[in-house]
């Protein structure tokens, strides 16, 4: 079994509902994923959006070049119910345009430079793979489609749920 970094896009509306109804949350998040896996959307226009096991590769990335919002476990207390691996968290709206601000303005060499795969094995980064140079390109195709996800959250005022599973 993996570890997999998991975002839905939520309005406003749906996010004042998941706080007082986890559970449901939950469903919604199963309910968004399993329909969008048939239709398979841009990632701008995707409720649901899936790092795989990159999460951590990428949140040891963005946390060594000072990012403001963190994209990868969210920033606020959301339940104490397991989602998978732990419990999810969430970004308000205006955090979801700050870290797609931000991510707009960053490109994935910038945040390789400099990086020694030995940093990443170092910290227990995962999964362990971290034994050539090569293996920070691993999340490269990932980032400008998480980007996108972010843009598109943006831009139709949108909160965010994130959790690993």
């Amino acid at each position: 079994m993996s570890m997999n970094g998991e975002y839905l896009r939520v309005t406003p509306a749906e996010l004042h509902r998941a706080l007082k109804d986890p559970e449901g949350a939950l469903d919604l998040a199963e309910e968004i994923r399993d329909a969008q896996e048939e239709s398979d959307p841009a990632p701008n226009e995707a409720r649901h959006f899936t790092t795989h096991k990159t999460w951590d590769l990428l949140g040891f990335l963005l946390r060594r070049s000072a990012f403001p919002v963190d994209i990868i476990h969210g920033e606020e207390h959301f339940t104490d119910d397991d989602w998978g691996y732990g419990p999810p968290q969430y970004l308000t709206a205006h955090r979801v345009r700050l870290a797609a601000d931000t991510l707009h303005q960053t490109t994935y060499d910038q945040l390789i430079q400099g990086v020694d795969p030995s940093e990443l094995a170092d910290a227990e980064t995962y999964p362990q793979i971290w034994d050539s140079p090569t293996s920070l390109d691993w999340a490269r195709d990932l980032f400008t489609p998480l980007t996108e996800f972010f843009q598109g959250a943006a831009f139709t005022d949108q909160a965010m749920l994130i959790w690993l599973d």
